[in-house]
């Protein structure tokens, strides 16, 4: 099919739903299903989806969007992945404000950013953290550790992830995420601010254990990082 010619209403999107679970694989959606949890899951591959979005952005992704129903992870996540192929920067970062509020899952939010190469000339990361969403905080501190780990920055991060008081799980994995990439890079910082204490226990501790995870992370370095679990 294809969806790059695609006259998107009620009927054609309900074809391309079938057309979906014609290429899905059943252990693949299996495998999906025990990562992420409390969403439907049609079970095609991301690469599949890639390939999909990469051909309605080259047509009427407008109208794609407006008939999406967001009942699938894999419908949000052609949503989220669409965005990534629009060439015009206004209305693909306009787009993806709009997105964000589909959001529901920690695959549908890492994967969106990961492929979200514009997100690299982001300045307003701020409005993100601000939100009383915790999908979309973690957005925006997931783009933070894939696009903007860098000396001047670290301050800034540090501080972020000092101010976030929310008590959700997967925001909380999310600034361990991004304090143990930001050790990799720039370990005696990051060192000198975890000896503040700044963090809750959950997410200090946790931070330490990715570094540990890290094979990037020598074992010297990591025998002494337990030295401040808390």
């Amino acid at each position: 099919m294809n969806f790059s010619l695609f006259k998107w209403d009620k009927t054609n999107y309900s074809k391309f739903i079938k057309y979906l679970k014609s290429i899905s694989n059943k252990n693949y959606k299996n495998f999906q299903g025990k990562l992420i949890k409390n969403v439907k899951i049609i079970g095609v591959s991301v690469p599949n989806l890639k390939k999909i979005a990469k051909e309605i952005a080259k047509g009427d992704y407008i109208s794609f969007i407006k008939y999406n129903t967001h009942i699938t992870f894999e419908e949000t996540l052609i949503h989220g992945l669409v965005i990534e192929y629009i060439k015009d920067e206004k209305i693909l970062f306009d787009l993806l404000d709009d997105f964000l509020k589909y959001i529901d899952n920690w695959a549908t939010c890492d994967i969106v950013c990961s492929n979200t190469k514009k997100l690299k000339k982001m300045n307003n990361i701020q409005k993100y953290i601000n939100s009383n969403n915790p999908w979309i905080i973690r957005f925006g501190l997931v783009t933070l550790l894939n696009y903007f780990i860098e000396k001047d920055n670290l301050s800034y991060i540090f501080n972020i992830c000092t101010k976030i008081n929310i008590d959700h799980y997967y925001v909380k994995m999310a600034i361990s995420w991004l304090l143990s990439c930001c050790y990799i890079k720039y370990p005696k910082e990051t060192v000198f601010f975890l000896k503040k204490r700044k963090l809750d226990k959950f997410t200090h501790n946790k931070t330490i254990s990715k570094i540990c995870d890290s094979k990037k992370v020598d074992n010297a370095c990591k025998k002494n990082i337990k030295l401040l679990k808390v």
